[in-house]
């Protein structure tokens, strides 16, 4: 019988060594400044309502605006894609788990046969007394196996697994956060689309009505024949903004039909009616660049594949180290009857001691930890590349917020000066002291304000939209999250080696 002493011997030592090979992981330092750059500006906007970083799009105060990122969220097929990658990486953790425990599997047969006479072994088998030229065998086994990990490979690749499945669950949420993003910033697109192209409708009508008077003032002697067609062509250039304008419109409303999972035109009638362009919400708070490394998701999956990077180092170097299994047999086997099977003459049993050692492949696992250490470093760059381009992409849409607004506001007033000289200049024009051409030119002068005030507006809300994006806001990880499931929470380090 085998003697347990070598498998027990094992069992203390995996037990003694808790400690893999490999280095251990620790979140490296991240190059980040005390604030934001423009985070005093943004405090100074004079705006309305503010807003909570996790259902920001709520506090637009347009409710078709809500119904559809809600939607987006329940519908998009691309978060849907993500949502299944985080099931595939789930498995891939459960098989990681599975390969630190013993196997088991239990197997059985019967036979049957039948021995001709005409064989060799048969003439043979014959001429003994008693011969039988039916045979029938019965076996059942039970096997067992295990790799005991003394030297924590095993244990390292559970490691990596893990990370890659927060990876892949922080990517849901990243997935989220930009669909609730896209999502308004398509609808905010559409009501600045419909502003301007409403403006253009409007001096359309503005501009048919002044031809019809000159056209009218030509027929009475009134006026010359270049003063209609000025009137003519500056008509025709009105007219051709509007389908330029239109298609942007229709290209924009495709594009929400497609990020609720729906087809094109679906959403048409709600949108048919003209809306106002949202008003960017005030921020209740920006936190600062240390704090995007718990409300970033794309900062969280870029750590989370450098600790698994990390992980796959200490498997690559556990191939150094010889393997241990341990495996065992216990069943019953016959050739007489099945009813025999369970007697204690039929049974069996072994007990099996493994070892696996690459003592000659030292070249192979030296590549192989190589490789394995240029891909930690990659994902360190990558790492520390994301978070710099976190703390950009927030320091420019802040800018954008602010200076978009002042240009709105500068728009707007500019505007109202604007529709006054227009009204002076017509009035002017009937009473003969202004040319059409003064008239003309103060009339396109309003269109092109009108135009940039409403893409001003458009702008604005969009760089709040950003802003929002930027900061990490459409998701809320929750304490438990941030210690246990992303460890990001606890002091900077470096890696360790």
């Amino acid at each position: 019988m085998l003697s347990l002493r070598p498998a027990a011997f094992l069992i203390s030592a995996t037990l003694m060594t808790g400690c893999a090979v490999g280095p251990d992981y620790r979140r490296p330092d991240a190059p980040l400044t005390d604030r934001y750059w423009g985070q005093f500006s943004v405090g100074q906007r004079p705006t309305a309502t503010p807003a909570s970083l996790v259902i920001w799009w709520e506090s637009f105060g347009d409710p078709l605006l809500a119904s559809f990122v809600s939607k987006a969220l329940e519908q998009n097929l691309d978060l849907a894609q993500a949502q299944a990658r985080v099931i595939q990486a789930r498995a891939g953790l459960s098989a990681a788990n599975a390969a630190l425990a013993p196997s088991a599997n239990i197997s059985a047969q019967a036979a049957r046969a039948y021995q001709s006479i005409e064989t060799p072994l048969g003439q043979v088998l014959n001429s003994t007394p008693d011969y039988d030229r039916y045979g029938s065998s019965y076996e059942a086994d039970l096997n067992a196996s295990w790799e005991v990990d003394i030297f924590g490979g095993l244990r390292r690749g559970r490691e990596a697994a893990l990370a890659e499945y927060q990876a892949s669950e922080a990517g849901a949420a990243a997935t989220r956060l930009a669909i609730a993003a896209q999502t308004a910033d398509t609808y905010i697109t559409i009501r600045g689309l419909q502003a301007r192209l409403d403006i253009a409708n409007r001096q359309v009508k503005t501009q048919q009505r002044l031809l019809e008077k000159v056209q009218l003032l030509y027929s009475k002697g009134l006026a010359a024949s270049y003063e209609v067609r000025q009137t003519e062509g500056a008509l025709a250039q009105v007219q051709a903004t509007v389908p330029v304008l239109q298609a942007g419109l229709d290209a924009a409303m495709n594009s929400l039909d497609v990020m609720l999972g729906t087809p094109p035109g679906t959403h048409r009638t709600q949108l048919a009616m003209v809306g106002s362009i949202p008003v960017a919400p005030q921020l209740k708070t920006l936190g600062t660049p240390a704090d995007l490394l718990r409300r970033r998701p794309d900062l969280i999956v870029a750590e989370r594949r450098l600790a698994a990077s990390n992980a796959r180092i200490g498997e690559a170097i556990a191939e150094y180290y010889p393997k241990f299994s341990l495996s065992a047999l216990l069943g019953s086997a016959t050739a007489v009857s099945a009813g025999n099977l369970f007697s204690g003459g039929a049974s069996q049993s072994a007990g099996v001691l493994g070892l696996r050692w690459r003592l000659f492949d030292f070249g192979r696992i030296n590549a192989q930890i190589d490789q394995a250490k240029g891909q930690e470093a990659e994902a360190l760059a990558a790492y520390r590349q994301s978070v710099l381009r976190a703390t950009e992409d927030v320091e420019n849409a802040l800018s954008s917020l602010v200076n978009r607004d002042a240009q709105a506001t500068t728009l707007m007033g500019g505007e109202t000066s604007l529709t006054q000289a227009r009204q002076s200049s017509f009035i002017a024009y009937e009473k003969g002291t202004a040319s059409l051409m003064d008239f003309l030119h103060a009339d396109e002068t309003l269109l092109q304000a009108s135009d940039a005030r409403a893409q001003a507006q458009t702008e604005s809300t969009r760089a709040a939209v950003a802003t929002f994006r930027a900061l990490g806001g459409g998701w809320q990880p929750s304490d438990t999250q941030l210690t246990s499931r992303y460890p990001l929470s606890g002091r900077s380090a470096t890696m360790s080696r």
